[in-house]
């Protein structure tokens, strides 16, 4: 069993091809439960966000995993493989690690350093769970990952100006209007981009934000922990979009949705006399392009910051960043070949204890009179002397196996004792989620 990693993301694909690719909310647990369907794939996470669309799964092959993933994406998206070819990026294996903890770290992400990344990696996670895709290998895999994400976060400044897809396309806004103070906004969408846009938009001093969401419920709670940090804020239903347009300085659109939300029909010719600056995080997109074609209308989208922000530069603690990846990455491929060589150490030591118990009935049967007291204690230093044998060897080879080539000696240590590890039971502690600020997302 490898660990696959296959994706598209900004880097390889311009936004036409991402939003094909995308995956609604509704739609992750059934294509999750497809990739989990084909015949080479054990496990799976899907990480989908507004510039990437991930597959990190398990295989039997390596060969045969990628033409299992690829035939997934490509009914999905109705796009030909040949074609998605063009835009796939594959790694395997230590590679496959290696890049996992790169994105957690945001260090492949459009804005280098944005922190958002970890929330929708645990959220991808916490999918993948609920769906039943995730298995021993997945699960210590996204941990780690978390952890090194975390700690570059928290170790560098790599995201010291709270870079984000959000913070950029506001920066944009405030450059049309002249500043974001005392603005009325327009948020479409109260999931977690518009809870990261409307923290922007509180610390840009704006004047009132209204939230308009498909779910109401949704809305209000947003509305109201706004309130709560002196922001004016109200819910509305997406029926009264048209409305509320004609009335905003700003409207920031990231639903989720599978379709345009915010369409042309909207907009209504001098309705409003201000310019207003509309900025369309969503994929597929909520906004119809042809929006950017109004008169005092400005369209910030996906595609804008992509050509923008390819060329942008890396924050200046990037290296100190990739050092922790780097770290994590040797560490989590030390403790999995460590690991590997539990079952071979189990063994050993069950032969012992077979053999310890097989030479104390012996000695039962050939002095059946001997004192309790004493059969007792030279049981006890049988036992103890095993233990103290074994306990050198045993690890040591730990050790020795956690170093790359280490497989061998498990491979010695199995001929030379004859050893079946498949026999051994084997225990896995109790799985906990990386969790931040107090719980996963579910």
């Amino acid at each position: 069993m490898s660990l696959l990693a296959v994706g598209v993301s900004h880097r390889t694909a311009e936004v036409r091809t991402l939003e094909r690719l995308a995956v609604s909310s509704d739609g992750m647990a059934k294509l999750l439960d497809e990739l989990l369907g084909q015949e080479n794939v054990s496990e799976a996470v899907l990480l989908s966000t507004c510039n990437r669309i991930e597959v990190y799964a398990v295989v039997d092959a390596f060969h045969g995993g990628l033409a299992d993933v690829t035939s997934v994406l490509s009914r999905h998206s109705g796009i030909e493989v040949n074609e998605l070819c063009e835009h796939f990026y594959v790694h395997y294996a230590a590679a496959a690690v290696e890049h996992l903890f790169s994105v957690a770290a945001g260090l492949d992400s459009m804005v280098v350093g944005e922190a958002q990344i970890l929330g929708q990696l645990r959220g991808a996670y916490a999918d993948a769970d609920e769906a039943g895709t995730v298995g021993k290998t997945l699960h210590e895999l996204a941990q780690q990952a978390l952890r090194v994400g975390k700690r570059v976060h928290s170790e560098t400044g790599i995201d010291h100006a709270g870079a984000s897809v959000v913070s950029e396309a506001l920066a944009d806004a405030e450059r049309v209007l002249g500043g974001l103070a005392g603005r009325r906004a327009l948020l479409v969408g109260a999931g977690s981009m518009g809870g990261l846009a409307a923290a922007h938009l509180r610390r840009a001093g704006i004047g009132e934000i209204v939230i308009a969401n498909r779910t109401p419920a949704n809305g209000d709670r947003l509305a109201a922990a706004l309130i709560e940090e002196g922001v004016p804020a109200r819910a509305v239903g997406l029926d009264r979009l048209d409305d509320e347009i004609s009335a905003t300085d700003v409207l920031l659109a990231c639903t989720g949705a599978m379709d345009v939300v915010v369409g042309v029909d909207r907009f209504h010719p001098g309705a409003r006399s201000g310019p207003l600056v509309v900025c369309d995080l969503g994929l597929p997109r909520d906004v119809d392009p042809e929006v950017g074609a109004i008169a005092g209308v400005t369209l910030v989208d996906l595609e804008t910051l992509q050509h923008r922000l390819s060329s942008a530069p890396s924050a200046l603690d990037t290296e100190r960043a990739r050092a922790i990846v780097a770290e994590g990455v040797r560490d989590y491929l030390a403790g999995q070949r460590s690991a590997a060589v539990t079952p071979t150490v189990t063994a050993l030591r069950r032969r012992a204890a077979e053999v310890v118990d097989a030479e104390l009935l012996r000695l039962d049967s050939r002095l059946p009179d001997l004192d309790d007291s004493i059969r007792a204690e030279l049981a006890r230093t049988v036992r103890r002397v095993v233990d103290k044998l074994l306990h050198t060897p045993t690890v040591r080879v730990k050790e020795l196996a956690s170093s790359p080539g280490g497989a061998g000696y498990a491979d010695a240590l199995r001929e030379l004792f004859e050893l079946d590890p498949q026999a051994a039971a084997v225990v896995s502690s109790p799985r906990t989620v990386e969790t931040e600020h107090g719980g996963g997302n579910r």
